[in-house]
């Protein structure tokens, strides 16, 4: 049995494993955050320490986590899945529990908005997968599911969007559907 001392080492570790990942990738794609530091970064993670556990998710999922957008007046800070492909961890999944429970036989084993619950981030809506999109060229061979509005979702439908011939596309599915090839990208407010 370990002591907890040596637990708190071992998190310690992979805390400072996470943040250096989360610095050279920042480090690494400029553009997604144009003037912020990594310092005003780290000052806001070490202010708000429970976001590095829900990073870790979003980086063990497949996610691949990096700033995409910041309020220079509250400090705020947004991560975002930037994968270069939806995050493997999280594919073959229906968009919503409604959406699962409806598939009379071969079910998957989650749903999108479950598990980002689950992972504590939000899945991106239209306006955010679009803005993503301004800031390299994601789904090129799979989708991400999306937000999707009440109305199209109460008729059964959800939505998701991908990257083909140059354009950034937003499609429409049926919610139980799921695909080897279609996760969900999400994002954090910290």
């Amino acid at each position: 049995m370990k002591t907890p001392q040596k637990a708190s080492s071992k998190s310690a570790d992979s805390q400072d494993t996470l943040l250096a990942t989360l610095k050279t990738r920042f480090e690494k794609f400029p553009r997604r955050h144009p003037g912020l530091s990594w310092a005003k970064v780290l000052a806001r993670l070490e202010a708000k320490p429970e976001a590095l556990s829900t990073l870790q998710k979003m980086e063990d999922s497949g996610g691949e986590p990096d700033v995409v957008d910041h309020d220079p007046k509250t400090g705020e800070i947004v991560f975002c899945d930037c994968s270069p492909e939806t995050p493997k961890g999280r594919t073959s999944v229906c968009f919503d529990r409604a959406g699962w429970e409806s598939r009379k036989e071969h079910r998957p084993e989650n749903n999108a908005l479950d598990l980002a619950a689950a992972i504590g981030i939000e899945i991106l809506d239209e306006a955010q997968y679009r803005h993503l999109q301004t800031l390299g060229e994601f789904d090129l061979k799979t989708s991400s599911w999306i937000q999707t509005p009440a109305d199209i979702r109460k008729l059964g439908g959800a939505l998701f969007g991908d990257r083909r011939f140059g354009h950034v596309f937003i499609y429409h599915n049926g919610a139980q559907s799921y695909y080897g090839a279609r996760a969900f990208r999400g994002s954090l407010r910290i």
